[in-house]
C-alpha cells in the first residue's frame, strides 16, 4: 500500500488540474494564435506562468486504484500489475485468464 499522503497528494492535483483547465486553454489558445500582437500573447503566457504549477496535467501520475502503487500500472485496468495478478487469479477481472501453454 502507498503512502496516504503521495495518494492525497494526487488526487489534489487531479482537482486543481480539472478546476484550471478552462482557464489553462484559453490562455494556450491566446498563446499559440500567431495573429495576435506580441504584447497580448505576453501578457497570456504571463497569466499561465502564474498558475499552480500542480494545476499542469503533467504532473498527474496514474495510480492503482486498489493500492495506490505508482509503478507497473497498466492503463486498460487502471491497477497495478500486483493487483492485476491477484484480482486474474481470484476471477474478478472478466475476460482475463490465467494463460497456459
Amino acid at each position: 500500500m502507498a503512502k496516504k499522503s503521495s495518494v492525497e497528494r494526487n488526487a489534489k492535483r487531479e482537482r486543481m488540474v480539472k478546476k484550471a483547465s478552462k482557464r489553462r486553454a484559453a490562455l494556450k489558445a491566446i498563446l499559440h494564435d500567431k495573429t495576435l500582437p506580441a504584447e497580448e500573447r505576453f501578457a497570456a503566457a504571463m497569466s499561465l506562468n502564474k498558475l499552480p504549477k500542480n494545476a499542469s496535467p503533467v504532473r498527474i501520475h496514474n495510480r492503482c486504484e486498489v493500492s495506490g502503487r505508482p509503478k507497473g500500472y497498466y492503463r486498460k485496468f487502471r491497477i497495478s500489475r500486483i493487483a492485476l495478478r491477484d484480482l486474474a487469479s481470484s476471477g474478478q477481472i472478466p475476460g482475463v485468464v490465467k494463460s497456459s501453454w
